[in-house]
This record gives C-alpha cells, sequence and structure tokens, in this order.
C-alpha cells in the first residue's frame, strides 16, 4: 500500500468525527441531505431561480461534508442544489480531489450533463471551492462547458496555482496526511504554480465568453498565497475580498468555504446578480 494511502486512514476517521459534531447544527443533515436538502433530483427550478447549481469540493474534500454550511443555506433560499464527488482514487475513501484535475473535469461535465437532464434547465451555475473553484475553468475551456454554463463562483480558487508548501498547509486539517507529500497524487501536482496542467489551463487568458466569472477570496488565506493570484482578468469578472465587505472576518482558506457567511452572502449575490443585497459584517445573520 502507498504511504499516502495509509496516512488517509486516520483521515478518514477525523472526518467521520467532524461529520458528526456537525450534523445538529445544520438544518440539513449529513445523512439526509444528499436526498431531500439537496441532490434532490425531483427538484425543478423555479422562475425566480431558473438554473439548478452544481457544487464542485476542494481537495481532500467530498461532496456532503464541503458544504454542510452552503448547501442548506442555498436551499433555504429556493435553489436546486447538486453536488458531486471527483477525483476520486482506489482505496481512498472520503478523500477526493486527488486524481488528475483533467480528468476530473470530465467527471464535472458527466455530472453537469445528469443534473440539467433531471432538471430540465439549459444551464446551471457553478459555485466551488479551492480546487473546485478552479477545476470548473478547464470544463469551460476545453470539454464545451461554456454552453451549458451561465456563472461560476470560485472561492478561494487556486487559478494561477499555489506552492507546494501551500499545498501542504491542507494537512493539518487532517492529522495523519503528512505521507501524501512523498508520494503526490496528480491532484496535487498539477495544482503547483507553474505546473503543465495550469500552463495549459490559463494560456490565452483566463475566461471564456458567455461564462460570468467570481472570485471570492480571503486575505488570510495561507494555501492559495498571495491571495491576489486567486483572481481572474477578462470580462465579466468580478473578484471580491472579504475583508473589503466585512473588516472583522478572519476566516483563512478552509473556513471561507465551509462556514463563512460573508462569502455565502457573496455567493448568493453572484448567482442573482439582479436581487444582490449589499454584503456587511450583518449578513452573518442572514
Amino acid at each position: 500500500m502507498l504511504p499516502w494511502k495509509r496516512a488517509l486512514r486516520p483521515v478518514a476517521a477525523l472526518l467521520l468525527t467532524v461529520s458528526a459534531a456537525l450534523i445538529p447544527a445544520t438544518s440539513a443533515t449529513a445523512a439526509s441531505a444528499p436526498h431531500s436538502g439537496w441532490n434532490n433530483y425531483s427538484c425543478k427550478p423555479s422562475a425566480a431561480h431558473p438554473r439548478p447549481i452544481v457544487l464542485v469540493h476542494g481537495t481532500l474534500a467530498n461532496s456532503v461534508d464541503n458544504w454542510l454550511g452552503l448547501a442548506p443555506y442555498l436551499v433555504g433560499r429556493g435553489y436546486c442544489v447538486f453536488s458531486l464527488d471527483y477525483g476520486q482514487l482506489p482505496g481512498v475513501p472520503f478523500f477526493h480531489g486527488l486524481g488528475p484535475i483533467d480528468k476530473s473535469a470530465e467527471q464535472l461535465d458527466t455530472y453537469v450533463d445528469k443534473v440539467l437532464t433531471a432538471t430540465g434547465a439549459p444551464e446551471a451555475d457553478l459555485v466551488g471551492h479551492s480546487q473546485g473553484g478552479m477545476m470548473p475553468r478547464y470544463y469551460l475551456k476545453f470539454l464545451g462547458g461554456a454552453a451549458k454554463v451561465n456563472a461560476l463562483v470560485g472561492i478561494a480558487p487556486d487559478n494561477h496555482g499555489t506552492t507546494l508548501g501551500g499545498l501542504t498547509k491542507l494537512l493539518p486539517y487532517f492529522p495523519g496526511a503528512e505521507d501524501l507529500i512523498k508520494t503526490l497524487p496528480a491532484g496535487l501536482t498539477d495544482q503547483v504554480a507553474g505546473s503543465p496542467f495550469l500552463t495549459k489551463l490559463n494560456a490565452g487568458g483566463d475566461t471564456v465568453p458567455g461564462v460570468r466569472y467570481t472570485v471570492i477570496a480571503t486575505r488570510y488565506d495561507e494555501v492559495v498565497t498571495p491571495y491576489r493570484s486567486q483572481y481572474l482578468t477578462g470580462p465579466d469578472v468580478r473578484n471580491v475580498l472579504v475583508q473589503d465587505l466585512c473588516a472583522l472576518d478572519l476566516s483563512e482558506h478552509a473556513l471561507l468555504g465551509l462556514v463563512d457567511r460573508i462569502a455565502f452572502h457573496e455567493v448568493a449575490n453572484a448567482l442573482d446578480p439582479g436581487r444582490a443585497t449589499r454584503t456587511t459584517c450583518a449578513s452573518v445573520f442572514d
């Protein structure tokens, strides 16, 4: 067994413990959410929210635990919300986003088609955290996704990569995973700044026509540094720093996507700009 597979065993136990602790505090539990609160394939988009939302998790995360905060938040606002697992490796449960990122984008392609077929909608909106905010850009640029997607919202996305040191700063959230750096899966090496994957992704510009892009970043990001490297350049781009909206917001990389209500409010604004409201420190009570 490879060292990084052994390292993920205690991480799996930790994730189950954390998930159990979070369940009572959420409006949709991990057990019921994939079948009721979100991933409800009988959900039909409303006139107010005509596009389904596909949530794209980050590295070492999965389709439930990454979204215990944001998915119920969006469902409560009347959206049809779906989430997928991608980048799985054989014999590694719970911790995904580790496979080659171009192959993960193919999984996203298949999943978006599934959601559009189920809901009858012509387009979807994508919201991703970390790798999940960057990987969909490959789908949009190279796999025809721009014809099926209205907007991409990236929460702390590593759009222009990070250093290996930045990626290893994820490991304290997963005790026992330090051995991952000894035999790095492609899903990690693809994210290193200057990698062949990122060079291809960013060649010729950050965006494609017909898609609205929003990047939501935090000044205290310790994984994707400098945080401004997350920003995109191009038409129909809005780059947001949460501390410009609420100076008291101290969220770093992981918390920004997991629990940050300032970021959540900006996600809602990005998904429905016609009904957007000002985001302030008071948005934590929305």
